[in-house]
């Protein structure tokens, strides 16, 4: 008898086991759900200004790391001329050098225009995995594909500069005085995304 409870604890312990470890294996989203989601027109330009760029769909740190050892990603600093980067829980600062080099330039320029201060990144490229985990704790983050899920999209926040969260329209409005400058020389999209206090800007591969 004891014989045979052993068996079947055995049994119980090795399928629990194999559940957890294959549902490990197992991304959190669904590649099918995902691609059928529909960009609006207004974030298309952003989507086509992705897949410009060479850059497979990103869908975990093995894809990450594919383009980090090739050297199509370049490693962002956590602050330069004009900006910071936040912690980043959800996201990776790596982006194509194109990316990079425009999030150098707004960041000069805007210290330029403002005589010293900063702004705040506060998201930068992001895989399926990061999109899907996020989605976890925000339900407002995208269901479908994000421009970040191709290295070349970052977010700057609206609402921080000089490290302190705080409403200040002097700066916001010289933020937007950068991105538009950009937007005009057809190197950048952006969207000002209100629920996320954030200003959404995509690289154009110009």
């Amino acid at each position: 008898m004891k014989k045979f409870l052993c068996v079947i604890f055995a049994s119980f312990m090795y399928g629990s086991h194999y559940s957890q470890t294959a549902k490990k294996m197992l991304p959190c989203y669904d590649l099918t759900d995902v691609l059928k989601v529909e960009p609006t027109s207004l974030y298309k330009p952003h989507l086509d200004a992705s897949k410009s760029f060479g850059v497979q769909l990103l869908k975990d740190s093995k894809t990450v790391s594919k383009y980090i050892n090739n050297g199509k990603f370049h490693k962002i600093k956590k602050s330069g001329k004009g900006y910071k980067v936040q912690k980043l829980d959800y996201s990776r600062a790596w982006m194509v050098s194109k990316g990079k080099l425009m999030l150098e330039r707004m960041g000069a320029r805007f210290s330029k225009e403002t005589k010293g201060h900063t702004f705040t990144v506060s998201s930068i490229t992001r895989t399926l995995e990061d999109q899907c985990r996020l989605r976890r704790v925000n339900s407002n983050a995208s269901l479908g594909i994000s421009s970040h899920n191709y290295g070349n999209s970052f977010d700057i926040s609206y609402i921080r500069f000089n490290d302190v969260v705080k409403y200040n329209p002097k700066m916001e409005a010289a933020l937007e005085k950068v991105l538009k400058y950009y937007y005009d020389a057809g190197r950048i999209y952006y969207i000002k995304e209100k629920q996320q206090s954030c200003y959404h800007i995509t690289v154009r591969n110009y």
